[in-house]
């Protein structure tokens, strides 16, 4: 039963319980119109609470219906209803009211919220816009302004924000239903409010429209949704309530069968998956309740950061005192940073620091749950600081190396009880990045893996499971997207096309900008441990530049030029002519956005197909889930392997054989080629 009616007095009680997030599917949509019907008809009912049971109030449409035809009766017929009803009905909003769930309170006479309670309309998250007239009436209700934010970033808002925006009328401190039901007394025998389906729109200054048009662009980049819901928050402040909601549905119904919404619906699954994988299921996860982080770096501060966070006490290890400090400064310059953006209070700031001790000695990690090692990526150095830890600490402590490239195995080898250690490659800044690579050893057992999923969980971070191989799955595809940048620049392309092309692709920076940012001395480190096991990586111009001092915008060049105190990459003569060196003899070829695209795209599918082959990625949702969070491919294109199938495995193994064909890339890879005759990837 996912729905129930209780009476309190004259108070009418409608319960939602459809677990797990009340999901408003077509059963719930029906009951809640016959509850509207058989309310109306008692007269003994005065006034109607909507509660919800669980952990939150109507957290949206039913997502698995998105990709189907939907079912009658419609949201919009039960928002309606709900609005038209002869009872007032009011919203008790607990959780999270999103989507669906909002446009079903925004039908209520009144709105009340707990404190904890947050609302909001994500819908262009997932590539459509609000369906049921949350374009519509928001703006009746909270102005144009509030609505615009709200409906284009798809970002929800606290329940004190709520009520200085006029979203809901109240806040509850206390019991929520009892609140609820107290004020349905109070408005029973009041005059209703007007619906807000018969509000105008309150009238905004001569170029709102276009100012947002203009800030809604520059931020959706080239998502469709975001621009859609913009234009349905105009035409709603210029047409009538029927007119407005027509063109939503209109607009809604488009956009719900389009690429960019199936691969967004793509991403929000595989996103909800990956912190519980299914070959972990049924296994119990060690506690965290304390963590350590050796190495006060600028990675080891922000996985330091990151675990307080999330509440956990942190103790930093390192080699000297002033080591230690130097350490201690760079989180407390993190937290700073996050109170001067208006992140958190100073006092928040100060209450993450003191839960952080900062120590030369090992022997303060006895008692620790988790110790991360964060030290510089060097095979001796981790390995001398895992025989220190596997002294110091308990038996059953978690043992972890942060690490982007290494062997786990060589790392933890000899390491008492390796059972108990594994691979956690956080992306860098660590306490902003999402991604989180879990890399199991060969002795790591299934509870310390569980162990890594849940501490990604706790820390609100995307977990993804990676095989052992040089760069794990992230790196390795990162290292196929460099050498064909180089690949390119030999062939006539310049650095500032290169970019530019991956921009118009999706990404928010281009490949070599994006070195530059990091730096091209830890690349040319991995380069040169490369060629000492005897391989050949491919980086000739990288080499040049390295070699020249060019290493990046903290060297004031690297493949760009950088003014002092200014970030803006500029056109190098010096980077020009070294390429023109190395490219003599060489054909320069005519490039434009989609071939420089196709160039370094096509090959970074090749290399995931081989990746998956491996089973260094178990899933290609896996892969897609490390492209977006970890290196911004565009969400909006689904990932790179979804991207892939979307656009035909059988055309990128075509393109990748002409671009082989030219000097240009490798052959497409033995795995992508059977998948290109599958029609799919082998996913397990």
């Amino acid at each position: 039963m996912t729905m129930s009616i209780t009476r309190t007095g004259s108070v009418a009680v409608v319960s939602i319980d459809n677990p797990p997030v009340n999901a408003l599917s077509q059963q719930l949509r029906a009951d809640l119109l016959e509850a509207v019907r058989q309310l109306d008809a008692d007269d003994a009912v005065k006034a109607v609470v909507l509660v919800c049971a669980g952990r939150t109030f109507m957290a949206g449409a039913d997502v698995g219906e998105l990709g189907r035809p939907p079912q009658p009766p419609h949201l919009p017929a039960v928002v309606a209803g709900i609005e038209g009803a002869r009872k007032p009905w009011v919203a008790a909003i607990h959780g999270s009211a999103l989507g669906g769930g909002l446009e079903v309170a925004l039908g209520c006479a009144y709105r009340v919220a707990a404190a904890s309670a947050s609302l909001g309309l994500p819908e262009v998250k997932l590539g459509i816009i609000p369906g049921a007239g949350g374009t519509v009436r928001l703006p009746r209700l909270v102005g144009p302004a509030a609505a615009v934010d709200l409906v284009t970033s798809g970002s929800p808002v606290g329940a004190a924000r709520a009520r200085e925006l006029g979203l809901v009328d109240a806040v509850i401190d206390g019991d929520l239903r009892t609140g609820a039901i107290a004020l349905a007394r109070d408005i029973a025998d009041k005059p209703a409010p007007q619906p807000i389906s018969s509000r105008p729109v309150p009238a905004v200054e001569a170029g709102f429209w276009e100012r947002a048009e203009q800030a809604v662009a520059a931020r959706a980049r080239q998502e469709l949704a975001p621009l859609r819901a913009l234009a349905s928050l105009r035409n709603a402040s210029m047409t009538d309530f029927a007119g407005a909601m027509a063109y939503e549905r209109a607009t809604f119904l488009e956009l719900r069968d389009s690429a960019q919404a199936a691969a967004l619906r793509h991403v929000f699954f595989a996103e909800r998956a990956a912190p519980r994988p299914p070959e972990l299921a049924g296994v119990t996860p060690r506690d965290i309740r304390s963590a350590a982080v050796v190495g006060g770096g600028t990675m080891g501060a922000g996985i330091a950061a990151a675990l307080r966070d999330a509440s956990l006490p942190v103790v930093l290890v390192e080699r000297d005192a002033e080591a230690v400090e130097r350490g201690l400064a760079g989180i407390r310059a993190i937290f700073e940073a996050s109170v001067k953006r208006g992140r958190m209070t100073a006092e928040m700031a100060a209450e993450r620091m003191a839960g952080i001790v900062g120590s030369e000695d090992y022997g303060r990690l006895a008692e620790t749950d988790l110790v991360v090692e964060a030290v510089f990526e060097d095979m001796a150095v981790k390995r001398a600081v895992f025989g220190r830890l596997s002294d110091a600490c308990r038996p059953d402590a978690v043992l972890a190396t942060n690490t982007s490239y290494l062997d786990p195995n060589r790392i933890g080898d000899g390491l008492a009880r390796p059972e108990r250690f594994l691979g956690l490659h956080f992306f860098s800044p660590a306490h902003v990045m999402k991604l989180l690579e879990i890399v199991p050893a060969d002795a790591t057992e299934p509870q310390v893996l569980a162990t890594g999923f849940a501490l990604a969980r706790l820390l609100g971070k995307i977990p993804v499971r990676a095989g052992i191989c040089e760069g794990f799955i992230g790196n390795r595809i990162l290292k196929a997207t460099r050498a064909q940048a180089e690949r390119l620049l030999l062939a006539g392309a310049t650095p500032s096309a290169v970019d530019a092309a991956m921009r118009a692709f999706g990404l928010p920076m281009g490949p070599l900008e994006a070195q530059d940012l990091g730096g091209l001395d830890i690349a040319a480190f991995q380069r040169k441990a490369a060629r000492a096991r005897g391989e050949a990586p491919f980086a000739p111009i990288a080499d040049r530049l390295c070699a020249a001092g060019r290493l990046g915008q903290k060297a004031g060049g690297g493949w760009y030029d950088y003014a002092d105190g200014d970030r803006r990459p500029s056109p190098s003569d010096r980077v020009a002519e070294i390429i023109a060196n190395e490219a003599s003899g060489r054909d320069r070829l005519h490039w434009d956005e989609r071939s420089i695209a196709d160039a370094i795209v096509l090959p970074m599918v090749s290399e995931g197909a081989a990746i998956l082959d491996e089973k260094i990625a178990l899933r290609s949702a896996d892969i897609d889930l490390v492209q977006i969070h970890g290196y911004g491919f565009p969400r909006w294109r689904g990932g790179l392997m979804h991207h892939a199938l979307v656009r035909g495995l059988r055309d990128v193994v075509d393109g990748l054989e002409r671009l082989s064909s030219q000097g240009l890339a490798a052959p497409p890879s033995r795995a992508l080629i059977r998948a290109a005759a599958a029609g799919a990837f082998d996913d397990p």
